[in-house]
C-alpha cells in the first residue's frame, strides 16, 4: 500500500458500473482509483503499467475474450504479490471456487453493502483474505485449503531456505530477483500459517513437504 492509501484498478465491461464503482470507492477515505479496464486483457495490461495495490475484477466479460478468472490466473503468475478481489453478481460455489483456485484473494457480491467491498479491499491490501460472510457460509465444508498448498516455486524457495540459503543465494539458484523471492516467501508464510523462516521450515517439514534428514 502507498502512504496515501490503497490504489485500485477497476475491471468491468460495463462503463456505467465502472463509473458507479469509481464514485463509490473514491468517496471512501484511504481508497484511490488508479485506473479502469473494460476487458480481462486490458486489466492484465493496466495492472502491469499502473502497479495498483489491488485489482477489483468482474467475473465475466462480454465479447468472448479473457474472462475474469483467466485474468486472475495471469496476474497471479506474473505478479503473485498483487491481490485481486472478484466483484460479481454470481454467488455460485463453482464460480467462487474457480476464482479462488485461480488466485483471487477476495470475492464480493455486487448486491452486497458497500462496507463489505471496502472491508475486502482493505483486507487483501493488508495481506489477508476478503470474503463476505455469505460467501464464507457457502464454502464451509466445500473448499478446505483452497490456495493453501504451496506452489512448486514456493516449495523450491522453502526447500533452499531449509538448506541454509539466504534470499540472494536462493535468487541466484532459481534465476529470479530477490524481490520475487521475498514475494514467494510472504505467500509461503501465509499458507503455512507462520511469520518467520525457522517456523516456515519447521511447518513445511511437519507437513511432509520437505525432508530435513541429513
Amino acid at each position: 500500500m502507498t502512504a496515501g492509501g490503497v490504489r485500485l484498478l477497476i475491471a468491468d465491461d460495463h462503463v456505467v458500473v465502472r463509473a458507479g464503482l469509481r464514485a463509490l470507492l473514491e468517496g471512501e477515505p484511504g481508497i484511490e482509483v488508479a485506473g479502469e479496464a473494460g476487458s480481462g486483457e486490458e486489466a492484465v495490461r493496466l495492472a502491469r503499467e499502473l502497479a495498483p495495490d489491488v485489482v477489483l475484477m468482474d467475473l465475466r466479460f462480454a465479447g468472448g475474450g479473457m474472462d475474469g478468472v483467466e485474468a486472475v490466473r495471469r496476474l497471479t503468475a506474473e505478479a503473485p504479490e498483487l491481490p485481486v478481489v472478484m466483484l460479481t453478481s454470481y454467488a455460485g460455489r463453482a464460480d467462487v471456487v474457480r476464482a479462488l483456485e485461480a488466485g483471487a484473494r477476495g470475492y464480493v457480491l455486487k448486491a452486497g453493502p458497500p462496507e463489505e467491498l471496502f472491508r475486502a479491499v482493505r483486507g487483501v491490501a493488508a495481506g489477508g483474505m476478503g470474503l463476505t460472510p455469505e460467501i464464507v457460509e457457502g464454502l464451509v465444508g466445500q473448499v478446505i485449503g483452497v490456495r493453501t498448498e504451496l506452489t512448486q516455486r514456493e516449495l523450491d524457495v522453502v526447500r533452499l531456505m531449509a538448506e541454509g540459503h539466504g534470499n540472494r543465494s536462493i535468487a541466484k539458484t532459481l534465476f529470479l530477483s530477490e524481490a520475487t523471492i521475498k514475494t514467494h516467501l510472504v505467500r509461503a508464510y501465509r499458507k503455512l500459517g507462520v511469520d518467520n523462516r525457522a517456523a516456515a521450515v519447521s511447518e513445511a517439514a511437519r507437513r511432509g513437504l520437505i525432508d530435513l534428514s541429513p
